[in-house]
C-alpha cells in the first residue's frame, strides 16, 4: 500500500523561488542566503549609485571647462542614453539572475565558442572598475572630510587645519577598512545600512536641494543657469570649444552608472528575475532626478564664480561645492555650521556608496574564483561559514583599494586617473554582455519576465554605442598642457593591467577557463 501525501502536507512544501529555479536551470545551486527583497536589493543599487558621490567631486572641473549651461543640460543628455543602458541590462538580469552577472551573461549570451574569452575580458573588466570605484568614494569621502575639518577648526583664511598628504591617505584607508569590516557580517547587516542610505539620501538630498537656494543671499538668474556658456582656457589650457563642453559631460557620464549591483545581487533576492530588472530601472529614474535637482541648485546658489576656484578661498580652492555651501550659510548666517552639517550629509553619501560598490566588488570576484578565473581561486571563493558571505574576497578587494590609493603621497591626478579606471572598467564591462546580446541569434535567448522583444536590439545598439563613447571620452587629457601634474595616467594603468591580463588568456588562461561552471545539474531542463 503506497504513502499518499495529503493536501496540508503537501501545501507544507514551500515553492521553490522563481529566481532559484532559473538559477537551477543555468546550472548553479543555491549557495548565498536569498533574503534580499525588492526594497533591499534597490537600496543596495541605489546607494551604489548615489545621489552625491558622482556630482559632487567633479562638479567643480565640469563647470569651469565651458559654464553652468552645459553641465546642466549635460546630465539631461547622458540621462537619455543611461536608459538605453539600463533597459537593455535590465532585459539580461531578468534572464540571468545569478551573483556572476555581467561575466555570466556575457558567457552564455557569446556561445561556446565565445563565451569563454568574452566572460574572461567582462569578468576582469568589471572587477577593475568595481575595485577602483572603491577608491574613488574613499578618495571622494576623504576629500569632504577634508573640508569639514578645515571649516570645523576656522577656514583657510583663519589658520584652519587643512589635512596634509599622509593623513588625506590614513582617511582614505580608514574608510576602505571599516567598508570591509562591515561587509564581513551578514548580508542584512549591510541591507540594513543600504535601507539607511536611501532615506539619508533621500531626506538629506531635499533639505540641500531646497535649503540652498533658500539660505543663499543671492542665487544666479535662470538664463545664467540654463544658458551661459563660457569656457576657460587660462585655467584648465583647453581652448576648443567642442572639446571643453566633452569634458563637462564627465561628471553626468561619472555619476550615472552602478545601477547592476543589483545584478550582482540575485542569488540573495528573492524573485530575482522580477526584482533585479525593476530595481536596476528605479535607480536610475530616481538617480535621473535628484541628481538634476541637485546640480540645479548649487549652480543657481553660486555668489562669485571666479572666487571659487581661488586657492586663497576659505575652503583653498580644493573643493567648489565646499565653497557654495560656504558661501551660502556664512554670507546669511555669518557661521559655517550649516554648511558643515550639509557637508556631513554629502559624506554620509561616499561612506554609503562605499559600502554598497565594496559589496559588489566581493561578489564578482567570489563569482569569478568560483569558476577558478583568479590566481588562489580556492581562497578567495570561500564563503563564511556563520554569515554567507565571501569575507575573503571581500578583504582581497580591500588590500587591492588600498595599493590604488597610495600613490596619493606624490601624485596630484590620484582621482582622475582612479575615476577614469573605475569608468572605463565598470561601464566597459556592460558592453561585453549587451554586443553578445544584440549579435546572437534570438531564438538561442532565453527571455524572463522583463522583455523587449524586437526593441532588443535597437536599444542594445545604442546602448553599446555610448558606452564605446564614454570609455573613449575618459582616456582623454583633462588640462593642459600637459605635464606630469596634470597627465591622465588611466591609459597607461590600463594598458598594462589589461595587456598582462590578455597575455595571461593567450599564454594559459584559454587553455582552462571555459567561463562559469556548473555546480547543479538539472535532468530533463533545457537551459
Amino acid at each position: 500500500m503506497g504513502y499518499e501525501q495529503s493536501d496540508d502536507q503537501a501545501q507544507q512544501i514551500p515553492e521553490m523561488d522563481s529566481g532559484e529555479k532559473r538559477l537551477n536551470e543555468l546550472g548553479y545551486k543555491q549557495e548565498l542566503r536569498r533574503e534580499m527583497n525588492l526594497f533591499k536589493t534597490f537600496a543596495i543599487s541605489f546607494s551604489t549609485m548615489t545621489l552625491f558621490t558622482g556630482i559632487t567631486p567633479l562638479y567643480g572641473s565640469s563647470l569651469l571647462y565651458a559654464g553652468p549651461a552645459t553641465l546642466v543640460w549635460g546630465w539631461v543628455l547622458v540621462t537619455f542614453f543611461t536608459w538605453f543602458v539600463g533597459i537593455a541590462m535590465a532585459e539580461i538580469c531578468s534572464s540571468f539572475p545569478t551573483t556572476g552577472s555581467l561575466y555570466f551573461w556575457a558567457a552564455h549570451l557569446a556561445g561556446p565558442k565565445w563565451g569563454p574569452f568574452a566572460s574572461w575580458c567582462c569578468a576582469w573588466l568589471e572587477t577593475i572598475g568595481l575595485i577602483a570605484g572603491m577608491g574613488t568614494q574613499a578618495y571622494a569621502g576623504s576629500q569632504t572630510l577634508q573640508s569639514i575639518i578645515l571649516l570645523c577648526t576656522g577656514t583657510n583664511k583663519d589658520g584652519g587645519y587643512f589635512a596634509p598628504k599622509w593623513l588625506f591617505l590614513c582617511m582614505y584607508m580608514g574608510l576602505t577598512a571599516i567598508w570591509a569590516v562591515l561587509n564581513t557580517f551578514a548580508l542584512e547587516v549591510i541591507a540594513f545600512i543600504d535601507v539607511i542610505s536611501i532615506w539619508w539620501q533621500v531626506i538629506g538630498g531635499l533639505v540641500i536641494v531646497i535649503m540652498l537656494p533658500l539660505v543663499a543671499l543671492t542665487t544666479q538668474s535662470a538664463s545664467y543657469v540654463f544658458t551661459k556658456f563660457d569656457t576657460s582656457p587660462e585655467q584648465t589650457g583647453v581652448s576648443s570649444k567642442p572639446y571643453a563642453i566633452i569634458l563637462s559631460f564627465l561628471v553626468s557620464q561619472y555619476s550615472l552608472y552602478g545601477y547592476d549591483a543589483a545584478a550582482h545581487l540575485t542569488e540573495e533576492t528573492k524573485g530575482a528575475d522580477k526584482n533585479g530588472p525593476i530595481a536596476i530601472l528605479s535607480s536610475i529614474g530616481i538617480i535621473s532626478v535628484f541628481g538634476w535637482a541637485y546640480i540645479l541648485a548649487l549652480t543657481f546658489s553660486i555668489q562669485d564664480f571666479g572666487y571659487l576656484y581661488d586657492t586663497s578661498n576659505e575652503t583653498a580652492g580644493a573643493f567648489v561645492p565646499a565653497q557654495i555651501l560656504y558661501d551660502a550659510f556664512h554670507g546669511r548666517y555669518h557661521s559655517s555650521t550649516g554648511a558643515i552639517i550639509l557637508l556631513f550629509v554629502i559624506w554620509g553619501s561616499f561612506f554609503f556608496g562605499g559600502l554598497s560598490i565594496t559589496t559588489s566588488a566581493a561578489r564578482v570576484v567570489y563569482a569569478l574564483s568560483r569558476d577558478k578565473g583568479v590566481p588562489f581561486s580556492s581562497v578567495w571563493r570561500k564563503v563564511h561559514p556563520k554569515h554567507k558571505v565571501p569575507s575573503n574576497a571581500v578583504w582581497l578587494c580591500a588590500a587591492i583599494c588600498i595599493l590604488l590609493g597610495l600613490p596619493i603621497l606624490k601624485v596630484n591626478v590620484v582621482f582622475t586617473a582612479i575615476t577614469s579606471i573605475c569608468t572605463i572598467g565598470w561601464v566597459g564591462g556592460y558592453a561585453v554582455p549587451i554586443f553578445a546580446r544584440m549579435v546572437m541569434a534570438e531564438k538561442n535567448f532565453k527571455p524572463g519576465p522583463f522583455y523587449l522583444g524586437k526593441a532588443s536590439r535597437p536599444i542594445c545598439l545604442v546602448a553599446f554605442l555610448w558606452i564605446c563613447y564614454t570609455c573613449a571620452v575618459f582616456l582623454l587629457p583633462t588640462y593642459y598642457p600637459i605635464s606630469w601634474n596634470t597627465f591622465n595616467y588611466a591609459p597607461v594603468a590600463l594598458t598594462v593591467g589589461l595587456g598582462l591580463i590578455m597575455l595571461w588568456w593567450v599564454l594559459d588562461a584559454r587553455k582552462w577557463f571555459k567561463g562559469p561552471v556548473r555546480n547543479f545539474e538539472m535532468q530533463n531542463e533545457k537551459v
